[in-house]
């Protein structure tokens, strides 16, 4: 395991503590539960579990979202891998194994990001779908036939059916 990797890791593990606990005592306590991460372990940095929050206002409401991040020896140089564990209707996440396509989570990743920053650009990823390079194809062609009320009435039902766990 890398030094750089593990001293960037705990600095924003020490971050992430820091913010929750300025957050719990504040106005913007509800801001915390969009996204929210920790290491599964003290002991092992490079496995983080977490929660994302389905965005207000659109079909993913109401709705909450394990996913799995898997940090590389080489973070920040390479990007985490995140997935969905709970399962989640979208057509850049395959349905069955969480994958998520995102561009920053492949060849658009800089050293800038961070883990909160990547997970925060999954959870944008719910109401904006790149429907160019789909992960689950069915969602993806409901999208391209111009089918929005079919669509949201798909990730509903899902959401409904598997995410509850905010409610």
């Amino acid at each position: 395991m890398s030094s750089a990797s593990l001293r960037r890791l705990l600095k924003e593990y020490s971050a992430l503590k820091k913010e929750n606990l300025l957050l719990a005592s504040s106005a913007l306590a509800n801001l915390s539960h969009e996204v929210s991460i920790s290491p599964v372990s003290e002991e092992d940095l490079y496995y983080w579990t977490g929660i994302i929050a389905g965005v207000a206002g659109g079909p993913y409401e109401g709705g909450c979202w394990k996913i799995e991040i898997k940090i590389p020896n080489t973070y920040p140089l390479h990007p985490p891998e995140i997935r969905f564990i709970t399962p989640i209707c979208h057509p850049n996440i395959h349905f069955k194994t969480g994958e998520v396509c995102l561009d920053v989570l492949k060849s658009q990743w800089t050293a800038a990001w961070t883990l909160m920053s990547a997970c925060i650009a999954v959870r944008a990823l719910l109401s904006d779908p790149a429907i160019d390079s789909p992960l689950n194809i069915d969602a993806a062609n409901i999208l391209r036939c111009g089918d929005t009320t079919g669509y949201d009435s798909l990730v509903r039902y899902f959401t409904n059916k598997y995410a509850k766990l905010c409610r």
